[in-house]
């Protein structure tokens, strides 16, 4: 048989359906929103993007995963590009809603965030797996923190407290799953909850003080900032069963649902497909999710297992919190949902990361 067709044999073709699945269900609310506004620039986009995510995905296949974990200088060179790409923000990115968080290239948006995210996975798969049975000392905790805190500061003066928020989750996580004694963990706990403390006092602007503090106070915030989520949970809760219908979602069409397009679209999907959509949505994520955890099981080495086990946390932190936002159970934090919502720099780096998911499993 050919290379590339045993090589395409070999690739977890459910996985990639799930994940055609899950970006359909974007495509289906974004075209709605895009209809009510008479503005299909952001569906056009967003088609490019999926073919270049894509691509990329079948072009990282192809490439031996092997080469992160034996290239440490290819690591660190694209680290720190990506922590130069962050600092640049604040010098080359326009403010949009008092944000710093985009490159603008003509039409299109670049957030390195997203390619961030999975860099670190990458790093911290590889520290972790050479350091496997020496998790007991501290240094490696301290030193692997310092892997996190560097590009966290740009991204935390941005100000992006939800991509902060994920970092932490999935350097947490590693550390969990590469055997950090409970005495360490229980250390870290303590020094997150006085560093939040002092973040609270001493750097957290007052609108997002407003917002952390609205949803501790929905009644009272109804017209104010907790209006988002009010008219998000009234978009769910309009879907009922079985939904208002595809393209006739009446939070979306008359503009009451804010940003129908990413932080809520659940909600926007929710409203037009109902409880069912809803639930089988939920029902491709964990599939998903299911099948990542499947490759690392498979894999025969700690890097691989790793790898697929931060980009799960990933994901998972993602879908817990976007939701969470949508349902009114977390604050806004502005968290998009990976592979539906809109925006190309979240949809290409979760295709790159399930490409080089997909060398794991070929090779």
């Amino acid at each position: 048989m050919h290379p590339i067709l045993l090589h395409l044999k070999k690739i977890d073709w459910i996985l990639v359906v799930i994940s055609l699945f899950l970006v359909g269900f974007g495509f289906l609310s974004i075209y709605s929103s895009s209809l009510a506004k008479n503005d299909f620039s952001n569906f056009k986009k967003q088609t490019i993007f999926l073919i270049i995510g894509l691509f990329l995905m079948f072009l990282f296949s192809f490439l031996d995963w092997r080469i992160f974990r034996e290239n440490s200088y290819l690591i660190l060179f694209l680290y720190f590009f990506c922590i130069l790409t962050l600092i640049g923000l604040f010098f080359f990115a326009p403010e949009i809603r008092g944000v710093r968080s985009w490159y603008k290239i003509g039409p299109i948006s670049v957030d390195p965030i997203e390619f961030t995210k999975v860099i670190l996975i990458i790093l911290f798969a590889k520290y972790f797996s050479k350091r496997h049975v020496e998790m007991y000392q501290v240094k490696h905790i301290l030193v692997s923190s310092l892997y996190l805190l560097i590009p966290s500061i740009p991204v935390f003066f941005q100000p992006n407290l939800g991509s902060i928020l994920i970092l932490i989750f999935l350097w947490v996580g590693i550390l969990i799953i590469s055997g950090i004694k409970i005495r360490h963990f229980l250390t870290l706990c303590i020094i997150g909850f006085l560093v939040l403390i002092s973040v609270w006092l001493l750097f957290l602007k007052d609108y997002q003080k407003q917002r952390i503090i609205s949803f501790f106070r929905p009644k009272m915030e109804l017209i104010g900032i907790g209006w988002s989520q009010n008219q998000s949970k009234i978009a769910i809760g309009s879907g009922g069963l079985f939904g208002q219908g595809i393209f006739k979602g009446s939070q979306t069409h008359y503009g009451f649902l804010p940003e129908p397009q990413t932080d809520f679209i659940f909600s926007a999907i929710a409203e037009e497909t109902g409880l069912i959509g809803g639930g089988i949505l939920l029902l491709l994520f964990s599939l998903l999710i299911w099948r990542i955890i499947k490759i690392a099981f498979l894999a025969e080495s700690n890097f691989p297992k790793l790898f697929c086990s931060g980009l799960a946390i990933i994901l998972i932190s993602e879908i817990f919190i976007n939701i969470g936002m949508n349902l009114g159970l977390l604050p806004i934090i502005g968290v998009s949902l990976p592979l539906v919502s809109y925006g190309g720099s979240g949809l290409i780096s979760t295709f790159i990361a399930l490409g080089i998911l997909q060398s794991i499993r070929v090779h």
